[in-house]
C-alpha cells in the first residue's frame, strides 16, 4: 500500500520517538487545523491517552475572539497544568507532519515555560 507524503512524515516522526520511548516519558501528540489546535499525552506502552486539551472544548468557546497563536498558548498552558497535576513532567514532543514553526513552536515554548521537559 502506497502512503501519501503526510502519512509518511507522520509515521517517520512517530516511529523515531517510539524507538526511544521509555516508561518514564510519554508522547505528546499535536494536531492542528486551520482554526483549532489540540494535543494529547499518550502512553505508548499501554496504548492509552492520559490527558488531552483542545481549543474546541466548551470552556474555550466562551473566550473572546483571539489570534490563533494566542489560542495555542492558552491550550498549551491548560495541558501543562493538567500534566503537572498528574505528576507528568518529562515528555517526547511528537509534532507529526507539522514543521517546528509558527503555532507549533509557540505551543512547545509555552509548555517549556510552564514546567514541561522535552
Amino acid at each position: 500500500m502506497k502512503l501519501d507524503r503526510d502519512k509518511r512524515k507522520k509515521y517517520r516522526v512517530s516511529n523515531k520517538l517510539k524507538k526511544f520511548a521509555s516508561n518514564d516519558r510519554f508522547r505528546l501528540s499535536i494536531t492542528r487545523s486551520l482554526k483549532n489546535i489540540s494535543a494529547q499525552i499518550i502512553d505508548d506502552s499501554k496504548k492509552i491517552t492520559l490527558l488531552s486539551a483542545s481549543s474546541v472544548e466548551k470552556d474555550m468557546k466562551k473566550e473572546t475572539k483571539m489570534n490563533k497563536t494566542e489560542l495555542s498558548k492558552i491550550v498549551a498552558e491548560k495541558l501543562a497544568k493538567k500534566a503537572i497535576e498528574k505528576k507528568i513532567k518529562k515528555i517526547f514532543f511528537d509534532r507529526g507532519v507539522y514543521k517546528y514553526h509558527g503555532r507549533i513552536k509557540v505551543f512547545a515554548e509555552t509548555l517549556r515555560k510552564n514546567g514541561m521537559e522535552f
